[in-house]
């Protein structure tokens, strides 16, 4: 459950000036239908942004505020130049807008995970754009597109053989490869299985719980020669189903999703290599044990496969090299972390990189107490020889390394994104091979999320603050120059409100805290400001953060803010980006009891050091961990007036295996954590006014969380308010986001003023 508050499931993008700054210019007010209009409040920022294999253009998707018009665009990161690529005629058949999608479930998966609308050839000169499930294969040359597929199902998922002759992509759960010259295609997999129906096996394709909780975006990866590709195969015969039921149609449809819970069995995985031309399939196994996950893996050469082992309670992680001809397999690596997790997130997807000398690789790990890279050798004419050995450490300290940005063979750099100094902010950093010379790239104070350039030489730099606009800009590694690819426009003519950092006290009365607080002009009703606590409070996701629309900053609580209502946030222990001990060990095997009195303790602080608050007028509010939050806190706590659950989990025997048996354990193992961290049986225990709201289609958390909910506070005699979505998924959108913060707006006013 990675999606933090409902704000963050859309980009509106936003500026935040200091308020006296804005003062001289207008006292206009925010309201919900302009944060909710197309593009945002500041516009629609660029899209599908890619780097040409060659390094020497960056592209990008830019798209007008409803969508209705865009264009391929790139700039060239040496002199700043701008041109289109491909014009909005053609654009508009090779990759129209997502939000064209009907089916809600499919819009939303590929803006969660980020789906490409085109990738690069190898040969810098071709693009294939995957037009709703049809691939096209364009040449910059000519501007002229071919249709590469034309085939009723979609091909999902394609890729460029390494020397740009073939394209393999996914149909029907099986892998198959086409000559880019032309030819027919060829289907690479089958089921091999006689007692496993077809919608069951999955050759190259990401599950839902591997794509969700492992962060996995593909399972099959080309050999550096083209001739063969690694592929993960995962038999789903075991893993249970639910079904996402939509009432809408005259007749009501029904969507079966695998979705296995804790305890329930999980995809069998098992390593396979093929020759691209098909044929020659070797199956490799690499443990005894089937109940095993393996979240990463690909060449690393030739003829040699790595693959990474993940046991079930997610403690030890393995590394394995392989020899694809024979199957013979080694591990070369063990990682573990027995009071806590291994933490395999989005954060540190790509940090195993093994470096052209063919005989080192990076590795982060949190063995210290903190993220960090590590730098290890092994045998470059037989790496299966013997375990890989520790070089060095390549940066150490009190911070968290956030992932490996980058890297420049030719100069010995490593460029890494870290939070050092401060665990708000993201900035980049440079790391020498040989463990020295750690030193920023950035330096503006805020978020910089980073995409390189395959060469390392530059990089695409997300750019915003709590008080700085979005923006984009490609920059030389070197440090300059920086060029201007999108900025936000301005919406200085609205009121805006400056946050006060605070740093607070854990419950345990020693670890410092992370809040901000937004405090209005003046009361709505005068005399002492009510005030709601905006909440997310778990391992996905941080709301105290230096970043545009975290926390109460988000155009929402602004609003609020705006109407005379003070906004609160902080950070508890169990959040990420503070090390293994206060993200991990402070929760390990329980949800809810930790995170609540954290957040207790800092509303004591709060209110001490601003008498002007009213302790009696409290709202808490959030969305997925945040609703959760929000539902635990009205069932063991009196300290809130009332409360959003915007689709919580109430009860963690509802979610997905991976994700809660990483933090509470496997149940057979660890019954006490589900049973203290269940809500349904507390029913009766409900404090303050409750507003439970979920969609119908929800695939992430499913309605039968509310549902369960729902009955036990009918069974306890409890009176709440309930909003159902039909048809929306875990973020409601369209329309019915403009109704949803209405309603929420109401409820929180109904409850404070």
């Amino acid at each position: 459950m990675r999606l933090a508050p409902l704000f963050a499931l859309t980009a509106i993008l936003s500026f935040f000036p200091p308020r006296v700054q804005c003062q001289q210019i207008s006292n206009r007010r925010l309201s919900i239908e302009t944060i909710f209009a197309p593009g945002g409040l500041t516009g629609r920022a660029p899209e599908n942004i890619e780097w040409s294999p060659d390094g020497k253009l960056l592209s990008y998707v830019q798209r007008n505020d409803s969508g209705d018009h865009g264009e391929l665009w790139s700039i060239d990161p040496n002199t700043g130049q701008k041109r289109v690529l491909v014009s909005e005629s053609k654009l508009a058949t090779l990759a129209p807008d997502v939000n064209t999608i009907k089916n809600e479930i499919q819009r939303e998966k590929i803006t969660r995970y980020s789906v490409a609308a085109y990738h690069w050839g190898p040969d810098s000169k071709h693009l294939l754009f995957d037009s709703l499930g049809q691939l096209w294969l364009y040449s910059l040359d000519s501007g002229t597109a071919v249709e590469f597929t034309s085939a009723p199902e979609p091909s999902e998922d394609p890729k460029f053989s390494p020397d740009g002759t073939r394209v393999a992509y996914i149909r029907r759960h099986n892998l198959y490869a086409r000559p880019t010259s032309g030819g027919d295609e060829k289907q690479l997999t089958r089921n091999d299985k006689k007692d496993v129906k077809d919608d069951d096996m999955l050759n190259g394709e990401v599950d839902w719980v591997y794509e969700e909780e492992l962060f996995v975006r593909s399972n099959y990866f080309w050999s550096p020669d083209s001739s063969q590709i690694a592929f993960l195969a995962m038999d789903e015969t075991r893993v249970p189903t639910y079904p996402i039921v939509d009432l809408l149609p005259l007749t009501a449809e029904v969507q079966n999703q695998k979705y296995p819970k804790p305890g329930d069995p999980n995809p069998l995985v098992r390593l396979g290599v093929i020759s691209a031309k098909g044929g020659g399939l070797k199956w490799i196994s690499l443990t005894d044990n089937s109940d095993v996950y393996i979240p990463r893996f690909g060449w690393v050469r030739d003829g040699v496969l790595w693959a990474e082992v993940l046991n079930r309670p997610q403690d030890t992680l393995e590394l394995y090299f392989i020899e694809a001809k024979s199957g013979r397999s080694r591990k070369v690596l063990t990682e573990t972390s027995k009071e806590a997790w291994i933490n395999v997130n989005d954060a540190n997807m790509d940090d195993f990189h093994v470096l052209r000398s063919g005989d080192r690789f990076l590795w982060s790990s949190w063995r210290d107490g903190h993220t960090h890279l590590y730098l290890y050798s092994f045998d470059r004419q037989n790496p299966l020889a013997g375990e890989a050995k520790l070089e060095k450490q390549l940066e150490q300290g009190d911070y968290e390394m956030l992932g490996v940005k980058g890297i420049d063979e030719k100069s010995g750099t490593v460029y890494v994104a870290a939070n050092q100094g401060d665990p708000r902010q993201e900035q980049l950093y440079s790391v020498k091979l040989d463990g020295t010379g750690l030193e920023p790239v950035s330096h503006q104070p805020g978020t910089h999320t980073v995409k390189f350039a395959d060469d390392g030489q530059h990089y695409a730099d997300m750019y915003s603050a709590n008080l700085i606009p979005p923006k984009r800009s490609v920059c030389a590694a070197s440090g300059s120059p920086c060029y201007s690819l999108w900025e936000s426009r301005s919406v200085a003519q609205y009121d805006w409100l400056r946050p006060t950092d605070l740093e607070l006290k854990a419950a345990d009365g020693t670890l410092p805290l992370y809040g901000q607080l937004l405090m209005p002009t003046q009361s709505p009703s005068g005399g002492k400001i009510p005030l709601i606590v905006e909440i997310y409070g778990g391992p996905a996701g941080q709301t105290v953060r230096n970043t545009w629309g975290a926390g109460v900053t988000d155009p929402f609580e602004e609003m609020m803010a705006q109407e005379g209502y003070a906004i609160f946030s902080v950070d508890n222990r169990g959040t990420p980006n503070r090390g293994r001990d206060f993200m991990a060990s402070a929760i390990h095997h329980q949800f809810g009891s930790v995170e609540l009195k954290d957040q207790l303790a800092a509303l004591d602080q709060l209110f001490r050091q601003n008498p002007s608050l009213d302790n009696s007028r409290v709202c808490i509010w959030g969305w997925s961990n945040g609703g959760s939050m929000t539902m635990y806190s009205l069932l063991h706590s009196k300290a809130y007036k009332c409360g959003v659950a915007g689709a919580p989990v109430t009860d963690w025997r509802l979610y997905d295996s991976t994700y809660t048996e990483r933090y509470l354990g496997v149940p057979k193992d660890k019954p006490k954590s589900y049973e203290e961290s269940a809500m349904p049986p507390l029913a009766e225990h409900l404090n303050g006014s409750l507003l439970l709201i979920h969609g119908t289609s929800d695939d992430n958390v499913h309605v039968q969380n509310s549902i369960a909910m729902v009955n036990s506070l009918i069974n306890a005699k409890k009176q709440f308010r309930l909003m159902f979505y039909p048809g929306k998924t875990h973020g409601v959108t369209g329309d019915a986001r403009i109704h949803l913060f209405h309603m929420v707006q109401d409820f929180l006013e109904d409850n404070l003023r």
